[in-house]
């Protein structure tokens, strides 16, 4: 068996930047920066983003079977959580406050808006893009929306975070979610030998 281990094939992000467009909008082919439509959503912490794959089974069990006989997949969850840093972007104002973004277009310098009493389904289409060097991770979701917001606290010791956690669905056309990985100049042909 060859041994197939390579430190470069390590990842560790050095940028991380996250988009979002319109529910549904057409990712960009792979890796080309988005068009028009697309809102980058500023700066984000160090930790950046946090992908979360949820999944729940449900065993079926039978007599004259000490093992489960079938298990069923009931539920497959993916969310994302990630910590901005732009309190005042007001795209991201506007997912957290679950607000169409028209609602944060200033008159003169200010933009005054009621906050939903019953909460709002705004969906939009998002991407993750995460650098290492020439290596590159992007996460397309075109149906997605913020399910979880953090605690807001303006204060004197730091920039205020938004934290917020998103929920993906299925798009019109695609899956839930989309990977794409650009390998830089890795190569990984042994783990494909022919």
């Amino acid at each position: 068996m060859a041994d197939t281990r390579n430190a470069d094939l390590t990842f560790g992000a050095n940028d991380y930047i996250v988009y979002a467009a319109a529910a549904n909008t057409v990712a960009p082919s792979a890796f080309a920066d988005p068009a028009t439509g697309w809102t980058n959503l500023g700066w984000i912490t160090t930790e950046g983003g946090l992908l979360k794959l949820e999944e729940e089974t449900k065993d079926i069990e039978a007599a004259g079977s000490l093992e489960p006989i079938r298990t069923l997949m009931t539920k497959s969850t993916k969310s994302l959580q990630a910590t901005f840093l732009e309190g005042l972007n007001p795209f991201v104002r506007a997912l957290y406050d679950n607000v169409p973004i028209a609602n944060l277009e200033p008159t003169t310098d200010v933009a005054a808006y009621d906050l939903p009493d019953k909460p709002s389904d705004l969906r939009y289409a998002f991407i993750f893009d995460t650098m290492d060097g020439s290596k590159r991770m992007r996460l397309y979701m075109p149906n997605g929306k913020v399910v979880e917001r953090g605690d807001e606290q303006p204060q004197t010791t730091d920039a205020m975070p938004v934290q917020m956690m998103f929920k993906f669905y299925r798009g019109a056309s695609s899956a839930a979610v989309k990977r794409s990985i650009k390998y830089g100049s890795v190569d990984v042909s042994a783990f494909f030998p022919a």
